[in-house]
């Protein structure tokens, strides 16, 4: 089996799709072993308490720097034996390291079809504010691995979502959530668990 960590600061929406997937049988050769939040109190925890998995906290105001931290996280995901790490609304900006111990084994689901609306600075609604605002017709989700350029590693899986002419940024975000978020990122941690994902260069074959 691989032991899957997955780093929350929020509420954990994304966090609660795996669970729920690993539940249905649907992480394939995957178990969630823990949850990792930068911030106390995150309901993220509550959600990984419910479903019996460890949650551990790395409160980032209690580090001098995002590298700190990072050598922190490191150290503990090799304590615990983990194989991927999944980026489930985690908001602290990694260093360098987390990267170089984990190669193509840290997943991010990002709210938008990168390239669009990508990079430092769009993270939560301001993503579905600027698809909005730019008059696009579609916007969706992109699940991609993690590499030292934000929002630029390799691209495992895309789903595009319809953008309305009335929706706000709330309604946007949840039926983007519903509708590619929540199916994507279980399907992507399945194949990489079940040894199904191959990365070439900036390419990833799914098997």
């Amino acid at each position: 089996m691989k032991r899957i960590a997955v780093l929350v600061s929020g509420g954990g929406t994304n966090l609660q799709a795996l669970i729920d997937a690993q539940a249905r049988g649907e992480l394939g050769n995957g178990e969630i072993a823990a949850v990792i939040s930068t911030k106390p109190g995150a309901y993220a925890l509550e959600r990984a308490a419910k479903a019996g998995i460890a949650g551990f906290v790395l409160p980032r105001k209690e580090f001098e720097s995002n590298r700190a931290i990072t050598v922190a996280l490191v150290a503990l995901l090799r304590k615990l034996d983990i194989h991927l790490v999944v980026l489930a609304g985690c908001m602290t900006i990694f260093t360098s390291e987390l990267v170089e111990a984990y190669p193509n084994a840290i997943m991010n689901v990002h709210p938008a079809l990168i390239p669009s609306f990508c990079g430092p600075g769009y993270y939560g609604l301001r993503v579905h504010e600027e698809a909005i605002k730019y008059g696009v017709k579609l916007s969706g989700a992109t699940v991609h691995f993690v590499s030292e350029e934000c929002d630029g590693g390799p691209i495992i899986a895309q789903k595009a979502v319809e953008v309305r002419t009335d929706d706000t940024p709330e309604i946007l975000q949840k039926r983007i959530m519903e509708q590619a978020e929540w199916i994507l990122l279980p399907q992507a941690v399945k194949a990489f668990c079940d040894d199904r994902i191959t990365v070439e260069g900036r390419t990833v074959i799914i098997r």
